[in-house]
């Protein structure tokens, strides 16, 4: 799949480092080539990887092809100006979280605004 995964790792958590599989699909993997999934990633024989990587191919969506389909989806979004893609394009929080306050992982480090100083109550 083009992705080094760690060799001293069980390989249900070895697999997690694909993108798009998650413990439960690696372990689903597992489960279906009759592997045992605690076994470490460097004991696997080559027939044993070549199924593995056969079964993500044939039955998983991973890697560049997942990738792929969630930039198309977004840029979709985008292209019939729905409100996600709105939210997308501006780099704004797109599933309904608060910005007032929070929201740093998407907005980027604060932009501090000069305030008014020295302002005399005139009476």
């Amino acid at each position: 799949m083009g992705v080094d995964v760690p060799n001293d790792k069980q390989i249900q958590y070895s697999l997690t480092y694909l993108y798009g599989v998650g413990l439960y699909s690696a372990r689903e993997v597992c489960e279906k080539l009759n592997i045992d999934p605690t076994r470490a990633a460097k004991d696997l024989g080559e027939d044993e990887l070549g199924q593995i990587a056969a079964l993500l191919e044939q039955d998983y969506t991973v890697e560049g092809p997942l990738r792929r389909q969630v930039t198309q989806n977004i840029s979709r979004l985008r292209e019939v100006r729905a409100y996600r893609g709105m939210r997308h394009r501006v780099g704004l929080p797109v599933r309904g979280q608060r910005t007032k306050t929070n929201a740093r992982t998407r907005k980027g480090p604060k932009k501090t605004v000069a305030g008014k100083k020295g302002v005399k109550d005139l009476r």
